[in-house]
């Protein structure tokens, strides 16, 4: 792992899903051993399909969700082939990132 200003390097994968979509993202998060991972729901947005507002609507599986994970890079691989899969026929972004963190330990 790459060590800089005492941190350590991992991946962090961001995803805004519909609220249907939720659970299979989660499970991915699972699939390949993240520890935990951030669920934000009701985001706001501007994107192919149109303007999100952040309001329910009906239920939570009305309004999109952003959600986040870290995890080590050599997991990245096997989550982000997952996404792309299910992401391929359904709206949703997918965005990955290089991060450091002060504690790895939680993420390994």
């Amino acid at each position: 792992m790459d060590e800089t200003w005492g941190l350590t390097q991992m991946t962090k994968v961001e995803v805004v899903a519909n609220g249907d979509d939720v659970a299979a993202v989660t499970g991915l998060f699972t699939e390949v051993g993240a520890r935990g991972f951030t669920a934000v729901s009701n985001v706001s947005g501007l994107g192919h399909s149109g303007q999100h507002q952040g309001r329910l609507l009906f239920n939570d599986r009305s309004s999109l969700t952003y959600l986040t994970v870290v995890l080590p890079p050599e997991r990245a691989g096997v989550l982000l082939d997952g996404l792309r899969e299910l992401l391929s026929d359904r709206s949703g972004v997918m965005l990955v990132s290089d991060t450091w963190v002060s504690r790895p330990e939680y993420f390994r």
